[in-house]
């Protein structure tokens, strides 16, 4: 059964579903690539690493890992609780357990397209996620990578399907939307073709930009994302009577429970 939304489902961009969706969509994006880049081209999936510390006031980590540093566990303590002696001081004052945050390392995936004779990275396709977009080290981080791409010969597409927090920017940064598609061509910088989209709208097909003498590969993203969900059965993993994570704004709000009202039980 397919999501009963016309474009991306906004159910998917909670924490509970997000990394498992970010992962889903990458692979299929290569998959629909392979085909239609090869011989010259192949399309390799590359994993980013982010150590966030929220000593640094940082708490990206915290989304869409809950209660990590309650489940977290030192490799190397191998006793259990009965097997480990505690002295108790003698104090007016007792101590109460708390829970200090620890760094943790966030993987996320992202796509290159290399030349198979030279090796080089001829385009960089990066899905965003909260990590990237909220304040912090993580956002820097992928910010410092994002200016080197535009800097070099390389081109980028860059695909944001979360609402949350401050778009990637831009020049013309009065642009409002819900989700955009940035494709930045080496050879046409600094403009870039940007599909700005909102929530009832379908997902964009687009062109993923190669060399100037190569045919461009299309990029269907509704018929990816089409796929995923049904492959994935989120139809009947999805809680559709539940509040959408992040809360939605009152105009789109209405519009959901009216689209979801006319759909069969």
């Amino acid at each position: 059964m397919p999501s009963p939304f016309p474009g991306f489902d906004p159910y998917l961009e909670n924490p509970d579903f997000w990394p498992e969706v970010h992962n889903r969509l990458i692979v299929a994006l290569a998959d629909s690539l392979v085909p239609q880049v090869r011989p010259k081209y192949e399309v390799a999936i590359e994993k980013r690493i982010y150590e966030i510390n929220p000593f640094n006031g940082d708490n990206s980590l915290l989304v869409g890992v809950p209660d990590l540093a309650v489940k977290r566990q030192s490799s190397n303590i191998n006793q259990s609780p009965a097997q480990i002696a505690v002295a108790v001081a003698s104090s007016p004052v007792q101590p109460i357990t708390v829970t200090v945050p620890i760094p943790e390392k966030i993987k996320q995936n992202y796509l290159e397209v290399r030349d198979r004779g030279t090796g080089l990275v001829v385009t960089v396709g990066e899905i965003l996620s909260p990590v990237n977009k909220r304040s912090g080290e993580g956002r820097d981080s992928y910010l410092q990578k994002r200016q080197r791409i535009l800097g070099s010969l390389t081109n980028l597409v860059e695909i944001d399907l979360i609402r949350s927090f401050p778009a990637m920017p831009i020049i013309e940064n009065d642009i409002q939307s819900d989700y955009r598609v940035l494709i930045s061509r080496y050879s046409q910088r600094p403009q870039a073709e940007l599909y700005a989209f909102n929530l009832p709208d379908s997902l964009p097909t687009f062109s993923l930009p190669l060399r100037s003498q190569d045919v461009e590969p299309t990029v269907n993203l509704q018929q990816i994302f089409t796929e995923i969900y049904d492959k994935a059965g989120l139809d009947y993993r999805i809680d559709y009577t539940s509040e959408i994570v992040p809360p939605l704004s009152e105009q789109d709000r209405v519009w959901v429970k009216q689209l979801l009202e006319k759909e069969p039980d």
